[in-house]
């Protein structure tokens, strides 16, 4: 009789709390249809993994920063740009991919005007993204369960980072990670491609039969200057709820994050400048000066000098190409917004009470 009584309170309480749930849910799925179902109306709102409330207005509406979908590119020829391309300074930054064998830089004085570009490199289907706000560059795959997805921009915000979105489904993916968070694909993750962002001058010198994205109407924006001058040296970042723990940096000082490791690091970009080269877990990385910020000086060409950050494998012999290591520049506000355990290794004297910052001398 016990166990009876037992069994029936059991399944009672169980319906109260998938019944909480199941209210709770309806009232989120709610709270998404009236604050975003006129803009969204293909999106399906009963499906998220994030709460309404953390989505802010970066300020444009749905692909008020368009997409490029249709990219031009040009051919360098020993080096040497002969085109549009030829308006690049040596220190601009550029994204490089490489893909079965074909090599494309993406310079981040056109990605500031359009956030992504939908392309295939190698004949892999990929998106190059990148969000101004985090500074973070990443590349990903647009295949997803053999559906071949293209992007544009929501207009949206989450921690201060890129909310893009795939024109099949309407679902939302967060930049950052390539996750997807609200939609019909919510909870299924783009698979990140291995890129890096150098000065033109490098890719150059590297690649001198190599590809590079140049605007399809010159005209369109200001390509070579930038809407957020001085931004990456503000105090503390914008369009960003709740507080975030970067200790030993301030929010906006840059970090660099190595994944493929035990676990995603972060170095200060101001402790490697200074000790030039660190070792860590099988790779070497090595800081040089060349590269200008895109977030600083209105004239691109005069932005101050961050440096490259080139990464080598310690055993070279049984190593993967260069590319092929996930690391990306951000700040420190946002890797710790995605990685709130990531351990950051700074030049700091007293770690006591924050066990993921590693203090150096």
């Amino acid at each position: 009789m016990k166990r009876i009584l037992f069994s029936l309170l059991y399944v009672v309480c169980m319906g109260i709390s998938l019944m909480g749930n199941t209210a709770w849910a309806n009232d989120e799925t709610n709270a998404f249809r009236e604050t975003f179902e006129r803009s969204w109306p293909k999106t399906d709102f009963s499906k998220y993994t994030v709460s309404r409330q953390e989505f802010l207005s970066g300020g444009p509406t749905k692909d008020g920063i368009p997409a490029i979908d249709m990219p031009h590119v040009e051919t360098l020829r020993d080096g040497v740009a002969s085109g549009w391309a030829r308006q690049l300074s040596t220190n601009a930054p550029v994204i490089v991919v490489t893909l079965n064998g074909e090599t494309r830089a993406y310079p981040l004085e056109i990605l500031l005007w359009h956030e992504i570009v939908n392309d295939s490199v190698g004949g892999v289907p990929i998106v190059v993204t990148y969000c101004p706000l985090c500074n973070v560059a990443l590349v990903f795959r647009r295949n997803v369960d053999g559906k071949l997805l293209d992007f544009g921009t929501t207009g949206l915000l989450r921690k201060s980072n890129l909310v893009m979105y795939d024109r099949q489904s309407e679902s939302w993916w967060q930049q950052f990670d390539g996750k997807s968070i609200v939609g019909a694909l919510a909870d299924t993750k783009l698979k990140m491609i291995p890129s890096f962002v150098e000065s033109f001058a490098s890719f150059a010198k590297a690649h001198p039969e190599g590809e590079v994205l140049v605007p399809s109407d010159p005209a369109m924006r200001a390509y070579g200057r930038t809407p957020y001058a001085g931004y990456d040296a503000n105090q503390s970042p914008p369009f960003l709820n709740g507080e975030v723990d970067t200790f030993p940096l301030e929010p906006m000082e840059p970090v660099v994050v190595v994944q493929g490791l035990k676990s995603p690091v972060g170095i200060s970009l101001t402790y490697l400048r200074d000790v030039k080269e660190l070792e860590l877990d099988g790779l070497r990385l090595v800081w040089r000066a060349g590269m200008a910020s895109v977030l600083d000086r209105k004239d691109l060409r005069n932005g101050r000098d961050l440096g490259e950050v080139r990464v080598e494998h310690l055993t070279p012999a049984a190593a993967p190409s260069e590319s092929e290591v996930v690391r990306f520049r951000t700040f420190a506000f946002a890797y710790r917004s995605f990685f709130p355990d990531g351990k950051i290794i700074a030049r700091c004297v007293n770690a006591k009470g924050h066990p993921h910052a590693d203090c150096r001398p």
